[in-house]
């Protein structure tokens, strides 16, 4: 006992109890942890996949193209081959114009429903052409909506005309078409191998064929002809009295002009210092008469002297003068 009447306990008879409780604590705590990882550990781990039934492997080329070909491929390659299909019908029938036609008619058609017809035309700068020549020329019908006109490719097809040098075109939306143009004017009438056409200044060929209205104009004749023809005619031109009586102007050889007068002379220019050789024809003419005498030829072509051909009826008349001349010489005179 102690000094209180009460019984000492041993030290030993506690000591199994307080291993117990200290061993139950420490489960607790050991399972709690445990626990805790094990919970942890499944939030962290991927959705379980679903259980694939056991097949064959695919072949490798299948899995590349699965894998590098972008999804609806296969859509998409049978509309391409049923468009192509298409296209290669519409080339080998030669339908080609008449599809393009068709599409161009269907959106224009479209367009004019919504508000976009051609309903006003301006066509300012024509003298030899018509307005439906115009119209015409440049591609534009009664189908023809303001939308879809390409101004560019109806002024190509303008300026493609040899009567036309320029053209400009306008839309003013939503119905009105403006087209200038600049016309070229009809200069000479140039004839090659037998062939007779209407030409500008510039030489370029306006119309293979000559109709009643283009008579009066002065003719070329020759290869080159076309292109030379403008500085020949200004010169000829500082001459009114050989000009009035020109018919045509040939060039020979791409190297020098002749004349062929109305009554049928014929007149050989020089190839150099023309100038001077049309003035020396026209003082020739004022002073002697030289375009009303009998003579069928001027030669020019040389720089120091003028040779001239007679006709025939003149040189047979020459030669009987000259005979008579000859008889009525006395004798003993001189030759």
């Amino acid at each position: 006992m102690d000094g209180a009447g009460r019984l000492t306990r041993s030290l030993r008879s506690l000591g199994p109890q307080a291993d117990l409780r200290a061993a139950a604590i420490g489960a607790a705590v050991l399972l709690r942890e445990y626990i805790g990882a094990h919970l942890a550990r499944r939030r962290r781990r991927p959705a379980r996949r679903p259980q694939m039934i056991d097949r064959e492997p695919p072949n490798r080329y299948i899995q590349m193209v699965e894998r590098y070909l972008p999804r609806r491929i296969g859509l998409v390659a049978t509309l391409a081959i049923l468009f192509g299909s298409l296209g290669f019908g519409i080339v080998r029938g030669g339908h080609v114009e008449e599809f393009t036609t068709a599409l161009s008619d269907t959106r224009n058609a479209l367009a004019n429903s919504a508000g976009f017809r051609i309903t006003t035309v301006g066509i300012n700068g024509r003298k030899q052409l018509s307005q439906d020549e115009v119209l015409a020329i440049g591609g534009v019908n009664g189908r023809s909506s303001l939308l879809f006109l390409d101004a560019d490719t109806v002024r190509a097809k303008l300026k493609a005309n040899p009567w036309i040098a320029d053209a400009t075109i306008l839309k003013l939306y939503p119905g009105r078409l403006q087209i200038d143009i600049v016309e070229r004017t009809a200069f000479a009438l140039w004839q090659q191998n037998g062939r007779l056409s209407v030409i500008a200044s510039d030489g370029a060929v306006l119309e293979p064929y000559v109709t009643r209205r283009f008579l009066n104009l002065p003719l070329v004749v020759g290869k080159g002809a076309d292109t030379r023809a403008q500085d020949f005619l200004a010169l000829l031109d500082r001459y009114p009295q050989v000009r009035s009586v020109t018919k045509a102007a040939i060039f020979v050889g791409e190297r020098r002009w002749n004349l062929r007068l109305k009554d049928g002379l014929d007149v050989r220019l020089p190839e150099n210092d023309v100038g001077n050789a049309l003035a020396a024809l026209s003082k020739l003419d004022k002073d002697e008469k030289l375009f009303s005498r009998d003579i069928v030829a001027v030669d020019m072509r040389l720089p120091d002297r003028l040779i001239v051909q007679l006709s025939e009826e003149a040189g047979k008349a020459r030669d009987e003068l000259f005979k008579d001349k000859k008889s009525k010489k006395k004798p003993g005179d001189s030759a």
